[in-house]
């Protein structure tokens, strides 16, 4: 592993000011995977000093030199593609197949997309004598979590990068190491000392430190809705900007003229996926009563098919949930679907057949589901789905925004014109229509306590960017 005891501060790895720190636990065998120095508000102090310097030169950086700093970047991150893949399996216990097919992809996705985006961006338009102009917005601190590691980086530093930005990460201090690989990343591609900045350390001392710092401008945060609200009040003591990207409990309404088997499988692969730790997983699939039966043996089926084991092997799909907190939080909420009399269809409490360590959870399955449960209604983050009944649509309709949260909604039909409808009255700030997948190029966000602003494509790479009118120097 990494050697996580030092931080990326002003282009060199310098030793943490106070240095207490946190063993990195293998989810799969409870072994330790090494440990990470733990940063203070003294190390904020002087990554945010590091950056403001830097800003007053980079933030003035043409788009040719940013364009072709994004093109080093690309050289760099897949020099080291495969470093990065290992971490995060053996960090998140995401299957290596996951962790190279799609985490790992995610940062080059991002810097791919940003560097279309930063090629045609009009950073300024005139109308008569008046100039509209989009400039950086400053130094930017990026509180991250560990689900999908590097594409919550990646999705916040590259557009902040091709924006002409400063950065202060703090990465997951449950996944440091592969934040510190993304850090020799940078460093190999010659990213200007001070431009990006890493300090590994918990939420409460070096988030919050970046959160209040008054040299910070921007903060984006992507995490639980309760630290979320959390970062927003630290970040209003200094009239920051801050973007909030949150929890989710997604519906995902399966209509009567819908290929059942595939909306079926499409729900279940979200559900396996990253063994459910994913803020859009569609955890409430939504059923018309008189098709309950069949979707629920289609989904036992489909479910039981999961191979649970070690993340290294190529023939797992499913490994284990983060760490012990993960776990333990998992088991708390399926014995309160069982307690508050949901239907156990698969799955339930304890460690799969044959396990007898590592923190995996059994797919599970709640049917007869009523919203109001607890199931239905905080984010479990695991392998667990539940199935809920309604009679029409209008119905359906109502127990899909009948949730605080409102970050993704899914809509299974064979007819388009009718999933538009059904789409415009979902509260939710990303509507996917028969299993279709990620657009690199679309704003991806939540309404409600899901969060506020955007990401991904060029509503992402605005939020980097601050407006000024310049009267009177447009060129009529």
């Amino acid at each position: 592993m990494q050697d996580l005891r030092r931080f990326y501060i002003d282009g060199q790895w310098v030793p943490a000011v106070g240095r207490p720190e946190r063993t990195i636990v293998s989810p799969a065998t409870e072994q330790p995977l090494g440990a990470v120095s733990l940063g203070t508000g003294a190390d904020v102090e002087v990554a945010v000093a590091a950056a403001r310097r830097a800003f007053e030169t980079y933030s003035l950086s043409t788009r040719e030199e940013r364009l072709d700093l994004l093109q080093r970047l690309d050289d760099a991150y897949m020099a080291r593609f495969e470093d990065i893949a290992q971490a995060i399996s053996a960090e998140v216990g995401a299957p290596i197949t996951l962790a190279r097919g799609l985490q790992a992809q995610t940062g080059v996705i991002h810097i791919k997309t940003c560097t279309e985006i930063l090629r045609s961006y009009r950073f300024f338009e005139d109308r008569g004598s008046t100039r509209i102009a989009r400039e950086p917005v400053g130094v930017c601190g990026l509180i991250t979590p560990w689900n999908w590691p590097i594409n919550q980086i990646c999705v916040k530093l590259i557009p902040a990068l091709a924006a002409g930005c400063t950065v202060v990460l703090k990465p997951s201090e449950v996944t440091p190491a592969c934040a510190s690989i993304l850090a020799e990343v940078m460093a190999a591609a010659g990213v200007p000392p001070g431009v990006f900045n890493l300090i590994h350390g918990d939420g409460p001392t070096v988030g919050e430190a970046i959160a209040a710092h008054p040299g910070i401008d921007m903060i984006s945060f992507t995490g639980s809705t309760r630290a979320g609200i959390q970062v927003g009040r630290t970040a209003a003591g200094t009239v920051k900007r801050v973007a909030l990207e949150l929890g989710g409990k997604s519906p995902y309404l399966l209509l009567p003229d819908a290929d059942v088997d595939a909306a079926v499988a499409a729900c279940v692969d979200w559900i396996i996926l990253n063994s459910g730790q994913s803020c859009s997983a569609p955890t409430r699939l939504l059923v018309p009563v008189q098709m309950m039966d069949r979707v629920t043996e289609r989904a036992i089926a489909l479910m039981s098919k999961a191979v649970i084991g070690d993340p290294a092997d190529e023939a797992t799909t499913m490994g284990p949930v983060v760490s012990k907190v993960q776990w333990d939080r998992v088991q708390r909420l399926i014995r309160s679907g069982i307690e508050q009399g949901a239907n156990l269809a698969l799955g339930g409490l304890g460690l799969p057949g044959g396990f007898k360590r590592g923190y995996f959870v059994r797919p599970t399955l709640f049917t007869g589901v009523c919203n109001d449960m607890l199931i239905a209604r905080e984010e479990i983050f695991g392998p667990v789905l539940c199935v809920l009944p309604y009679s029409d649509e209008d119905e359906a309709v109502s127990i899909a925004n009948d949730t605080n949260y409102g970050l993704a909604a899914y809509v299974a039909s064979s007819d388009a014109e009718r999933g538009r409808r059904i789409a415009a009255r979902l509260r939710a700030g990303s509507v996917y229509f028969n299993g279709t997948g990620i657009d690199p190029l679309a704003p991806f966000g939540g309404y409600k306590q899901s969060g506020n602003g955007r990401e991904w494509g060029v509503f992402g790479f605005e939020e980097y960017l601050e407006t000024k009118a310049m009267l009177g120097l447009g060129v009529a």
